[in-house]
C-alpha cells in the first residue's frame, strides 16, 4: 500500500510516520506550504516547521516534498474567513482548511497517486454497514474530529490516523524514546494561517476600523466604544476595555455597528439551549433516514474536550437542523460549526454552520 503522510513539523505527525514505519510501510512525506513571506500576513513559522520535517525525513530515510498551496489556501480559506468576519460571524478556517486544502487541493495535486493519506490528527476511522465513518480519538482532550467535520465520504475513506488510538502522553513518550527531533516541541496554537501574527492586526489590515458603541444589553446604557464589530465575537470576555467586569459580548448589531455586552458570569443572556445549524453536511451518510425525530445525539459547538448531550431535529428544510441541549450553552457564536456525534460520542456524523 502506498501512503502519503502530511507532515506539519509537530510531534503528532512525526509519531504518525514512526508508527507507519514500525508497521513496515515506507511512506512518502509531504509538507504543505501555505505561507507567503511577501504578504506579511501569513506567517506560519514555516522555516522552523520545514526544518523539523526534513529532520524527521532524514531520521527514517524517507523522501520529503514541499507542496505549494498558498494561492489555493488564500483563495479558498483566507477569503472565506475574511468574508465571514465582515458579515459579523465567527468563522473556523481550520475546518475549511482540512476540507478544501489538506484533503481537497492536496488530493487533486498529489494524494490521488496514493492509496491512503495519513496525518497526525487525533481521530479514527471505522467501518459500519460497508461504509467508512469518522470516529473519535481515544484521547478525549486531544480529539480533533470537530476540525474534520466538513470532510466528505471519499476523503474519510482514504485517511489514516496513526495516533488516533494513542493518548497524547503516549505520543510524547514514543517521540522521546525514539529521540525524534521535535519530541519536546510545543503544540501549535491559534489559527493556522496567522502563525505569530496578531489576529486583530490581520483583520484590521483587511477590514480597517469603524468606531461604534459598546452597549449594556439589559439597560441600553452606552458603556464605551469599540473599533469595529468584526473584532468581537459572541461569548468574548477579554479585550473589551471595560472596567468593573467581567463583561461578556452577548449580541451584535451589524447594521448599526453596535456591540452588546452583559455583566457577570451568570447573566442569562450568555446562555442558550437551542442551536440552529444551516447547510448541514453529512460526512459519510445520513444515519437517520427513516427515523422519527428528535434523535439523541452528542455534539460540540466549539473545540472543547467535552461532548454535550442533546436532541437533534429537522427544521423543515433538508439541510437545516435544530439542536436542543440538555445543559445551557455559553457563547453560541454564529459562524462556528455545530458538530454532531452519535449518542455515545464515538462517530462524528457531520456539521452545520451555527446561525441565529
Amino acid at each position: 500500500m502506498e501512503i502519503a503522510v502530511l507532515l506539519s513539523g509537530g510531534v503528532d505527525s512525526a509519531v504518525a510516520v514512526h508508527q507507519l514505519c514500525a508497521e513496515g510501510y515506507k511512506p512518502s512525506l509531504f509538507y504543505i506550504r501555505i505561507g507567503n513571506n511577501e504578504s506579511g500576513y501569513s506567517d506560519c513559522s514555516m522555516e522552523e516547521d520545514l526544518e523539523m520535517c526534513h529532520a524527521v525525513a532524514r531520521r527514517y530515510g524517507l523522501p520529503l516534498e514541499v507542496v505549494d498551496l498558498h494561492q489555493e489556501y488564500w483563495d479558498r480559506v483566507v477569503t472565506y474567513a475574511i468574508e465571514k468576519v465582515r458579515c459579523g460571524l465567527t468563522p473556523n478556517p481550520d475546518v475549511m482548511c482540512n476540507r478544501l486544502i489538506k484533503f481537497g487541493c492536496f488530493e487533486e495535486r498529489v494524494g490521488h497517486l496514493f492509496d491512503k493519506t495519513a496525518t497526525g490528527h487525533y481521530a479514527t476511522t471505522l467501518e459500519r454497514e460497508g461504509k467508512i465513518w469518522l470516529g473519535t480519538a481515544v484521547d478525549p482532550v486531544k480529539d480533533q474530529t470537530d476540525f474534520l467535520a466538513q470532510i466528505d465520504s471519499l476523503q474519510v475513506s482514504k485517511l489514516l490516523f496513526p495516533v488516533g488510538k494513542l493518548m497524547k502522553s503516549e505520543v510524547r513518550e514514543i517521540a522521546l524514546n525514539m529521540k525524534l527531533p521535535n519530541a519536546r516541541r510545543r503544540d501549535s496554537q491559534g489559527i493556522c494561517f496567522l502563525g505569530r501574527i496578531n489576529y486583530n492586526d490581520f483583520i484590521r489590515h483587511f477590514l480597517g476600523e469603524k468606531e461604534g458603541a459598546v452597549v449594556e444589553k439589559e439597560t441600553g446604557k452606552i458603556l464605551g466604544s469599540h473599533r469595529g464589530y468584526w473584532f468581537h465575537t459572541i461569548g468574548q470576555r477579554k479585550g473589551l476595555g471595560l472596567g468593573g467586569g467581567p463583561w461578556f459580548v452577548v449580541d451584535k448589531d451589524i447594521d448599526s455597528n453596535v456591540v452588546y455586552v452583559s455583566h457577570g458570569y451568570d447573566t442569562p443572556l450568555q446562555y442558550g439551549t437551542r442551536v440552529c445549524l444551516h447547510d448541514f453536511h453529512f460526512i459519510t451518510d445520513d444515519p437517520w433516514l427513516g427515523e422519527t425525530f428528535p434523535v439523541d445525539v452528542c455534539f460540540k459547538i466549539r473545540h472543547t474536550p467535552e461532548f454535550i448531550r442533546g436532541k437533534l431535529m429537522r427544521a423543515g428544510e433538508s439541510s437545516v437542523y435544530v439542536l436542543e441541549s440538555e445543559a445551557p450553552l455559553q457563547g453560541i457564536a454564529p459562524g462556528q460549526f455545530g458538530v454532531i456525534y452519535d449518542r455515545d460520542a464515538r462517530i462524528c456524523f457531520g456539521s452545520g454552520e451555527i446561525r441565529f
